[in-house]
């Protein structure tokens, strides 16, 4: 079909809409991408790919595949139809240029051309362009190549033909601006899964990613082909790869409800924690929604009328909650809507109300018919609901008491926290430190204003393997949750964290740097992932880092925080002149280090390096907990193997 030609339902110059100027978005990135930090600079990537996935959906590409360039750069080549390059109506260049020059213009705007699109903001493309030093669009289309460059979003001539092809397809490459990027290295494990994700919620299409910075032994570039034939009942099998299986086989559902497409996956395992992942169009919802309202009142509906009707709930003597349905469950749902409506601080929380009742109708469906045919796997669940309502009703008295004990004594700050004077959150922060002996340094070396100290006696309970009661039991997690001031509970939510009266603004995790150590902050950061979340989120959770090495010669001493470092030390300190040995040591505990070391190196706001801990992506961080704290051996030995040449392995 030729651009004159194109009509109603075709996909042609004229169904490109340019809503509004590209005049912000170098002044105001964030407002667009989030951030100009390394998030912002993955999702220019996710935004490009998105406009691939919109040609997916509408039934026109079945490849996409991203390549990581050397000098930072990414080009995202699909099959699809390709942009339009004819004479737009309206803006009298190029459709291309349009899409590529104008906010919000594309094809995911009118309705003919694409049913339902990806994309949270509908920026796509063009803001891309607008925040790279250099792009280049390469359209295959009609027996033609076509091009464009542009450098910070201006175009550098128009869009010309250049060649001949029998092929259809977008290819997009750009390298981002270090103008507006604090760092512009991507990380090619953040796009894996980002790819991975997408070819589990599009089954049937091949999503490939390459490193071009990084080759084998046998020269090959560093690559993964994503591919999946059955779609989110893969997806959940992926998600539960290092935990034991409760049920045989994965509960899965697909369809429409009153013209929504609705598809849903779940299974349940022998853990402790919900596992709950929803999108709408390809987009990850982390603030849950509509979708997933439907998905738990179909869910909690369905279990308790068949566990009312089985007798299973007779001598039980205490209500059931929605929550002890959801223990030990994982779980994907996925829908499509053509005009989703976000909602909520990071604009990821689906608020259209015409979703809820057919998803919920979708998984009561499904499930009522699971139930009946697999009668063995039916009684497990409820089983693991009623020990779920056991083990709840036991935490709430465990939490009571550790809750009453705070009002009754006073505020109850447990007696090996060493306070600080400040009693404002925003400027007051609190070191979690392994072990007395360099908790007594850091209580020394600290400023007393500001800095609480919290000392840690030995390794904290590890919570993925354990009941939640036996968490409120754990002496020292009921100190974390005295000294933070965090109440856990509300009306609506037993297990939702109350932050109204925490304490501290920046809770930083300080251990020591060996295996040991590791672990500890290893366990410490489950803690956080699985009962402490939302203090991840609002990004109040920091690692501390003490340098590994001191190198000293005559009475010059540094410090350094890796091998590299060390090495650039040594060669400088030797070339010095000096007849002295350099001396090198390593420290493997805070305990080696003085007070005032500790304060210089790791404690002093102006010197010091504070890591936060943010989640990228939830699914991955969950299933890294799950694998790194579970029963599963192989699993973890294939992570450590893998990531071995990253850690201080100590010999």
């Amino acid at each position: 079909m030729s651009e004159e030609q194109s009509k109603k339902g075709g996909y042609g110059a004229d169904s490109i809409q340019a809503l509004e100027g590209m005049e912000h978005v170098r002044m105001r990135p964030s407002m667009y991408i989030g951030d100009v930090g390394i998030r912002g600079l993955h999702h220019l990537v996710y935004e490009v790919v998105d406009n691939s996935i919109d040609e997916a959906l509408a039934g026109h590409c079945d490849r996409i595949e991203v390549t990581i360039l050397e000098g930072d750069g990414i080009r995202v080549s699909d099959n699809g139809r390709g942009i339009p390059v004819g004479l737009h109506a309206k803006e009298k260049v190029s459709a291309l240029e349009v899409v590529m020059t104008k906010i919000g213009a594309g094809g995911k705007f009118d309705k003919d051309s694409y049913k339902v699109s990806g994309g949270l903001h509908g920026v796509g493309v063009s803001v891309v362009n607008a925040l790279s030093r250099h792009l280049e669009a390469e359209v295959h289309r009609e027996g033609k190549i076509w091009r464009q460059e542009y450098e910070r979003g201006k175009t550098l001539y128009a869009v010309k033909e250049d060649g001949v092809s029998n092929e259809n397809g977008t290819t997009v490459t750009f390298f981002p601006d270090p103008q507006i990027f604090d760092q512009l290295t991507y990380n090619y494990d953040t796009l894996a899964a980002r790819m991975r994700e997408l070819a589990y919620l599009n089954k049937g299409i091949t999503v490939t990613i390459i490193d071009e910075r990084e080759k084998d032994e046998e020269g090959n570039f560093k690559q993964n082909v994503f591919y999946s034939e059955e779609g989110l009942s893969e997806f959940v099998k992926f998600l539960d790869e290092s935990r034991e299986a409760l049920i045989e086989e994965v509960i899965h559902i697909e369809g429409e409800k009153s013209g929504i497409p609705v598809e849903v996956a779940m299974i349940y395992n022998t853990s402790y924690a919900e596992n709950l992942h929803s999108y709408v169009n390809n987009i990850n919802t982390h603030e849950g929604g509509t979708h997933l309202s439907g998905f738990r009142r179909g869910l909690t509906g369905t279990l308790k009328k068949y566990a009312e009707e089985s007798g299973m709930l007779d001598k039980l003597k205490f209500e059931i909650a929605g929550d002890d349905f959801r223990e030990g469950l994982t779980a994907v749902v996925s829908v499509k809507v053509a005009e989703p409506q976000f909602e909520g601080q990071t604009k990821t929380k689906l608020g259209n109300r015409e979703v809820n009742a057919p998803v919920s109708q979708a998984v009561s469906e499904m499930l009522t018919d699971y139930l009946e045919e697999h009668p063995k796997d039916a009684r497990r669940i409820i089983e693991k609901v009623i020990l779920a309502a056991t083990a709840r009703h036991a935490a709430r008295k465990a939490r009571e008491m550790v809750q009453r004990k705070n009002v009754l004594t006073g505020g109850g700050l447990p007696g090996k926290l060493a306070d600080c004077s400040s009693k404002d959150p925003a400027e007051s922060e609190v070191y979690l430190v392994e072990g007395d002996s360099a908790g007594g340094t850091a209580k020394q070396g600290r400023d007393r204003h500001f800095q609480a100290i919290m000392p840690l006696r030995g390794k904290i309970l590890n919570v993925e393997k354990a009941m939640q009661h036996k968490i409120f039991e754990n002496e020292e997690i009921k100190n974390i949750y005295t000294a933070l001031g965090v109440r856990v509970g509300t009306e609506d939510d037993e297990r939702a964290l109350n932050l109204e009266k925490l304490r501290y603004h920046k809770i930083i995790i300080m251990c020591d740097a060996d295996v040991d150590g590791s672990h500890i902050e290893t366990l410490i950061l489950t803690f956080f992932f699985r009962y402490m979340k939302e203090l991840i989120e609002k990004g109040y959770v920091y690692i501390a880092t003490p340098p590994l090495y001191q190198v000293k010669k005559g009475k010059r001493s540094e410090y350094a925080w890796n091998d590299d470092q060390r090495d650039r030390l040594i060669m400088d300190m030797k070339g010095s002149g000096s007849d002295s040995s350099v001396s090198v040591q390593r420290y493997k505990g805070l305990g080696e280090m003085n007070a005032e070391q500790l304060w210089d190196t790791t404690m002093n706001p102006e010197f010091r390096t504070l890591r936060q801990v943010q989640i990228e992506n939830a699914m991955e961080s969950d299933r890294t907990f799950s694998m790194l704290m579970g029963d599963e051996v192989a699993p973890r030995r294939e992570f450590i193997e893998k990531n071995a040449k990253y850690a201080n392995i100590d010999t």
